[in-house]
């Protein structure tokens, strides 16, 4: 008994040991306020009986109510979950065969490309939108196209900064395939293709989640460039509620912000939940 006694004396933490696990905690705990507390202020105030939104007057539901009855507000979001559609499946094939060709093959500026794949993500979006703009203006692409084509300027735009996300994370991931897995599956008669569908891809796929996520809400979110890409009929849902903001930032605005914030929690989990499950099936 006296010895276990002296070793739980000897185990237990002393003061110094106490004092940075609560400076660390605090630190957590700072961090998670910093990060959410505006988020949960602005939920909050969504459902404010006040237009000035300044001071709480009470619960109601009616700017919900407004923000799902606005047709343009409702337009904008439509238009936005319309191009993050199409351009996380875009940039998931792309980001895809980009990071299979930079993991297997062995070609000639395999680094400047490497390199290059990375100006996307490390240049700041206000020269990337400016760039875009010029592009599409030198190529006289048509602003007055029928929906949802006139969505194209603004689709290609998010392509191009989405998709090299998608391909390093996929690279990042294939960098740790067993390649004797795939020998192993040739030698036993697998064809190129079959080893692609049943070795290759399922490794993939948890990195193919994460990218489409990141992509999805990278898009969605997107005003820069959005703003610099969009015609003058074609409105986005943060381009939207930025018009409305400018004059005040009422409880409709925040309505229609915290369905947002609900939709990309929706995806994430739903994401999460995949990622999880094809983890699973891989090992």
């Amino acid at each position: 008994m006296a010895l276990f006694a002296r070793r739980r004396l000897e185990e237990r933490p002393g003061p110094l040991a106490y004092h940075r696990r609560l400076f660390l905690r605090l630190i957590f705990v700072g961090s998670l306020v910093f990060l959410y507390a505006p988020i949960i202020t602005l939920i909050i105030f969504s459902f404010n009986n006040s237009r000035r939104n300044i001071v709480w007057r009470g619960f109601t539901l009616k700017y919900y109510e407004k923000a799902l009855n606005n047709d343009g507000l409702i337009e904008a979001f439509v238009n936005s979950l319309t191009i993050a559609g199409v351009s996380t499946v875009i940039s998931v094939i792309l980001g895809a065969m980009t990071a299979i060709l930079l993991w297997r093959f062995r070609f000639p500026f395999k680094a400047p490309v490497e390199g290059a794949m990375a100006l996307p993500i490390v240049i700041p979006e206000i020269c990337m939108g400016v760039a875009m703009m010029a592009f599409f203006i030198r190529i006289g692409w048509p602003t007055d196209l029928i929906w949802p084509f006139n969505l194209g300027a603004i689709t290609i735009a998010h392509i191009t900064f989405s998709y090299p996300f998608v391909a390093m994370i996929v690279r990042a991931r294939l960098a740790s395939f067993n390649r004797e897995e795939e020998e192993a599956a040739k030698d036993l008669g697998a064809s190129e293709w079959q080893t692609m569908r049943d070795i290759i891809i399922p490794f993939m796929t948890p990195g193919l989640v994460a990218g489409a996520l990141l992509a999805f809400t990278l898009s969605l979110d997107d005003f820069v460039i959005t703003f610099f890409t969009s015609g003058p009929d074609t409105v986005t849902f943060p381009i939207k509620v930025y018009s409305m903001v400018r004059f005040s930032v009422t409880p409709e605005v925040n309505a229609a912000s915290t369905v947002l914030i609900a939709i990309t929690i929706v995806f994430t989990a739903v994401a999460m939940w995949l990622q999880s499950r094809s983890s699973q099936d891989g090992r």
